[in-house]
Parts: C-alpha cells; structure tokens; sequence
C-alpha cells in the first residue's frame, strides 16, 4: 500500500499534473481516500475474529433433517460443527462459515470479518486501477528522460507492478463478488462443482441451497442498510453465525 501510493503521488501525479494544482490536488484526495478506506478494512479484517464455535452449541437434529442438512463432528476440536463451518488447519480451530484462510491479513476469512475483507479487495482494487490509470497519463502525456538508467528501471518496474496488482486483484474483486451474490462460500462453491455435476447427470437442477436471491444474498453479507455497505465496522446485523435461512426451491 505505501508502496503504490507513494509512486502514485509523488511520482507519477506530480510530474503529470502536479500536487498543487487543483485537478493533481483532487487526484490526490481521491487515491487518499481510497488507500485510507483499504487500510481501515484491511486492519479490521485481520484483527476480528472470523467466528468461533459457541460453546455452548448443540446440533437440533429435527431441524437439520427437516433442512437436509447432517449435523457434523469435528474430531480436532472435539465439537458438533454448525452448518457452513469448517476447520482451519492454519488456526487450528472451527471457523463459522470459513471461506478461506488468507496469507494477507495473516486470519481465516469468516462469518464475522468476510465484510471486512470484501470491502478492503473493493477499495484495493479502486485504488490499483486508478494509480494504473495515473501511471499511463504520466507516461503517455508527459516526457520523460528515458535516457538515464534509473528513470527507465522505475516507470518498468512500477508499470509491471501496477499492471499486475490491477489485474490480480481486480479477478479477485470480480470473484468474490460472485461469491458474495450467490451467498456462497469459496468451499462452498468447490462442493457445488461436483454437487451440479451429479444434478446433470441425474436430469436435475442444481441451486446453491443456501441462495436466497441477489438483493437478500447481498443484504445477509453487507447489511439491510445500503449506506453502510461500505462501511467495515457496521456489522450489527451479524448473528451468532450458526444458522442460515435457506431456499425453498
């Protein structure tokens, strides 16, 4: 992050339009933004909790046949698993709906933080794409001394870069937004390959069964209130994380 912005500003952005003008001055404000926005999700999705199994949990067997669903143990932990839950081999516990464990923010990615890390890949990849699009108007409206060395070694090094985190982290974006709109799980959706396969192969149709609809899919992960969709501290409508309304199809 220091890195990208840094180049951005006092490379790139200064030498293309200049920080005390007021369009370089806006540029400026705006990459701010977002790096600030990256940063803030970014700390709250690796310091919170993903979601630990409540102690006090005890798998209803009556509701979980009544929704198809098989109440699980976990022989590590020594506890029943809640439906979507899975063990960490990294943290060495349950986490409630694990999508993944991330090498990024050094924390498994759950039911309590998944906002959070949704909101710091948006911000992150905004903030990529818009310091890529900085790096082209500088190099492509600008001239440059690309006679020295060193000037050629940082516009390849970081346009390489840009590209780069622009493009892995804009997959990313656009996957977890699938993701996000299926209300689906990354482990999830690796069951669901083989689970569609068999529907095909039995003349059936599959659907995610926990696939409520975009805008509810949507409203379960980000909130019901839209204007604090972006915000990563606002998960008050957050559960216990050891039920999930299901589809009726």
């Amino acid at each position: 992050m220091a890195l990208v912005y840094y180049s951005t500003l006092f490379v790139f952005l200064d030498h293309w339009l200049g920080l005390a003008t007021p369009a370089g001055a806006a540029h400026a404000a705006a990459i701010s933004l977002a790096v600030a926005a990256c940063f803030l999700a970014f700390v709250c999705a690796a310091a919170a909790d993903p979601g630990s199994v409540p102690s006090s949990f005890a798998p209803d067997a009556e509701a979980a046949q009544g929704q198809g669903l098989k109440s699980r143990y976990c022989d590590k932990c020594c506890v029943f698993k809640p439906p979507r839950s899975h063990h960490c081999k990294v943290c060495k516990r349950c986490v409630l709906k694990m999508d993944h464990h991330c090498v990024w923010i050094n924390n498994c990615v759950g039911y309590a933080n998944y906002k959070a890390f949704i909101i710091c890949v948006l911000n992150a990849a905004i903030g990529s794409l818009y310091s890529f699009v900085i790096f082209l108007c500088d190099l492509l409206l600008k001239e440059h001394e690309f006679d020295i060395l060193y000037v050629k070694l940082v516009y390849i090094l970081s346009g390489v870069l840009l590209f780069l985190l622009s493009l892995t982290i804009g997959s990313l974006l656009c996957w977890h937004i699938y993701l996000l709109c299926h209300n689906m799980t990354t482990i999830e959706y690796r069951e669901a390959v083989r689970a569609k396969w068999l529907a095909k192969k039995s003349g059936q149709k599959y659907r995610h069964r926990f696939d409520l609809g975009m805008r509810k899919n949507i409203q379960m992960i980000l909130g019901p209130n839209i204007l604090c969709w972006l915000c990563p501290t606002a998960t008050g409508h957050l559960k216990n994380g050891t039920e999930f309304q299901i589809t009726n199809n």
